[in-house]
């Protein structure tokens, strides 16, 4: 058994919730502990319960809210050694436990991958119970070497930031346009869109597309693209899309 809750996607704020047969996990917590316990009750949990928290990078949107949920529970939160420096401003550094390249707690398999962005950061491929999951965003390129390990997985939850074409026709300045587009900045629903063809499988059930751009994007374009990439080539998978706001539903696999 594996589940998911998206809590939260967006330039604005960042977490998700896991749950394995053993675990309770959150990826990132860029929202207030208020929101996360609210929103942690509809599926019967309280952060108290929380066994860890990986961080996928020190940006504000994604650690914002770490300091206090720290405080209230004393959590261990996995982190690489470069993030501990920025860490340690927020928390206490024995709650700091380092990621390998890949490690196991409980039932849970972890598999990093490096991503590519202006802080060092990671996204990450779970296993638990015969079941999996590939959670990458707030990159501008995935390595091909990472491929054979995020093909054919059960869910995907995948950065589709931007409509390249809203994004250069829009307000940002040109030198934050040239880095949002950048190997070091995000993902455009087209490349999430082709990535997507390439490692979608048979045992592939859902796919969330995350980190949507309030500026320079829209849900509706966001689903269209991959939706549109994969019906052309005869793949038919549900695609749902994270919200800032607002969680989703949670997913059993």
């Amino acid at each position: 058994m594996m589940k998911v809750k998206v809590l939260a996607s967006g330039s604005k704020g960042n977490s998700t919730f896991i749950q394995t047969e053993k675990l309770k996990i959150l990826i990132d917590m860029g929202i207030t502990y208020q929101y996360l316990v609210t929103e942690l009750e509809t599926v019967g949990v309280s952060p108290k319960e929380l066994d860890a928290i990986f961080i996928t990078h020190t940006h504000s949107d994604h650690i914002k809210g770490l300091a206090s949920l720290v405080k209230k529970t004393n959590l261990k939160v996995y982190a690489l050694k470069e993030m501990i420096e920025e860490l340690s401003k927020r928390i206490p550094k024995e709650n700091i436990f380092i990621y390998d390249n890949s490690f196991v707690l409980e039932d849970l398999k972890i598999d990093l991958i490096r991503i590519s962005h202006d802080v060092e950061g990671v996204g990450f491929v779970l296993e638990a119970n015969n079941h999996s999951l590939v959670y990458i965003t707030d990159t501008g390129y995935i390595n091909e070497k990472y491929f054979p390990l995020l093909k054919n997985r059960e869910i995907y939850i995948m950065e589709s930031n931007h409509d390249e074409e809203m994004l250069m026709e829009g307000p940002y300045p040109y030198l934050l346009k040239q880095r949002v587009i950048s190997d070091k900045g995000h993902l455009s629903n087209e490349t999430t869109a082709n990535y997507l063809l390439d490692i979608v499988g048979e045992k592939t059930k859902k796919i969330i597309l995350a980190h949507i751009s309030e500026n320079n994007n829209t849900e509706e374009l966001a689903l269209e693209t991959t939706k549109n990439l994969l019906e052309k080539n005869h793949i038919h998978k549900e695609i749902l899309v994270a919200k800032q706001y607002e969680s989703l539903e949670e997913i059993e696999v």
